[in-house]
């Protein structure tokens, strides 16, 4: 009996022993678990609810058409400005022959004003030269009726003789007024008549441009659905080109964990695409306006009397290096894991200020807007003469 209790009370020590340890390597396991939260855990916020955005360009014809030839396909890449969709381009062609002939006669027709313009001052001239004749005629003619070698009858025939003259210079003047109103303070090129049919030939010419679809940006395409001989209305989606250079990461953090998140703040990231051996760097470049489901195509109606509250989730753009994006390039929609360094806490949370160099441009347009003013002054050149 007595080896039985000093056996138990040898087996309840080790026990105790045993459990002690095990208490031990827990305390000392929160107490490092504590030292690394105070020391670090809390300055970072993770999420793995977060996505790749990017930039969906749509490939939208500005005219109407039939499609004669459709130059790329889904997964292509197209440089900015490639043509991707060519219009049938015989009814815009026809527009733009009638409006460059039409500028061509208006250019013709204003040059006849400012001849006509010229042929009225030069009978105005001649008009003034008759009437002061007629007043030298009338002043002979007086100064000899006093001496009786002019009769009295001759000179009222010269006085009528110059109000006759002085009525035909008077309508002449008027002439030139009506006249010099067509043509006062202009030129060939800056007449409205010649603007307004210019500005027709510049309206032919980009309907006539555009038939083809150019890329506004370099990416790759996708969503094509585009077929050759469809008769496609103006602002029809025909495609996508995704610029994948410009990515970048909408994490969607609970509402709590955005307390100390400031724009600006370091971030890691992973791609689930590549695993955790590549790591990408980028900053938070800002918030959204409010939370997903305030945004949703059905927001909820939390006026309900069967509300339950549920913790919401923020949008937060998070920017890439760009070099990194070169090394591993990602697609829009990929998932993504990440982690906001917070150390830095200053600042507000949603800054006011605007983002340098935001928004984005597209430049390939501009040159049929060029092509037509230089067709423009070639017509012009071709109908005026030297020097207006």
């Amino acid at each position: 009996m007595a080896d039985n209790e000093q056996t138990g009370s040898k087996g309840n020590g080790k026990r105790r022993r045993v459990l002690g340890l095990i208490a031990f390597v827990f305390l000392i396991a929160a107490a490092g678990y504590g030292a690394w939260w105070a020391l670090s855990g809390r300055y970072y916020e993770s999420t793995d609810d977060a996505y790749v955005g990017g930039n969906i360009v749509q490939i939208t014809p500005q005219v109407a058409g039939t499609v004669i030839a459709v130059r790329a396909e889904d997964t292509d890449f197209v440089k900015a400005g490639q043509p991707l969709v060519e219009l049938d381009r015989a009814d815009a062609k026809v527009a733009l022959e009638q409006a460059e002939a039409q500028l061509a006669r208006t250019v013709r027709s204003v040059r006849n004003l400012f001849a006509t313009d010229s042929q009225i001052a030069a009978v105005v001239a001649q008009r003034d030269t008759e009437l002061a004749k007629a007043r030298e005629d009338l002043a002979r003619r007086e100064r000899a009726s006093g001496s009786g070698a002019v009769s009295a009858e001759e000179v009222q025939h010269a006085r009528d003789a110059i109000r006759s003259a002085e009525a035909v210079r008077n309508a002449a003047r008027e002439q030139l007024s009506a006249s010099r109103a067509l043509v006062d303070r202009t030129t060939v090129v800056d007449h409205p008549d010649v603007q307004s049919a210019a500005a027709r030939v510049r309206e032919a010419y980009l309907a006539y441009a555009r038939t083809t679809l150019p890329a506004p940006v370099s990416g790759y395409v996708a969503r094509r659905s585009v077929q050759v001989g469809q008769r496609v209305a103006a602002g029809a989606p025909l495609m996508a080109v995704v610029p994948l250079e410009d990515v970048w990461v909408d994490a969607n953090f609970k509402e709590g964990q955005l307390v100390h998140v400031r724009t600006g703040q370091p971030v890691t990231l992973e791609a689930d695409l590549y695993g955790g051996h590549v790591e990408y760097h980028g900053t938070v470049a800002g918030f959204g306006a409010g939370t997903g489901a305030a945004f949703a195509l059905l927001p909820p109606q939390n006026a309900t009397g069967n509300w339950i509250k549920v913790v919401q989730r923020v949008p937060v753009r998070i920017a890439l290096d760009s070099k990194e994006l070169a090394r591993h390039p990602l697609q829009v929609g990929l998932s993504m894991r990440v982690e906001v360094d917070t150390h830095s806490r200053e600042g507000v949370r949603m800054t006011a200020d605007p983002r340098k160099a935001a928004g984005q441009a597209t430049a390939v347009f501009e040159a049929q807007e060029k092509l037509a003013d230089a067709r423009v002054g070639e017509i012009i050149a071709a109908n005026r003469p030297q020097g207006r």
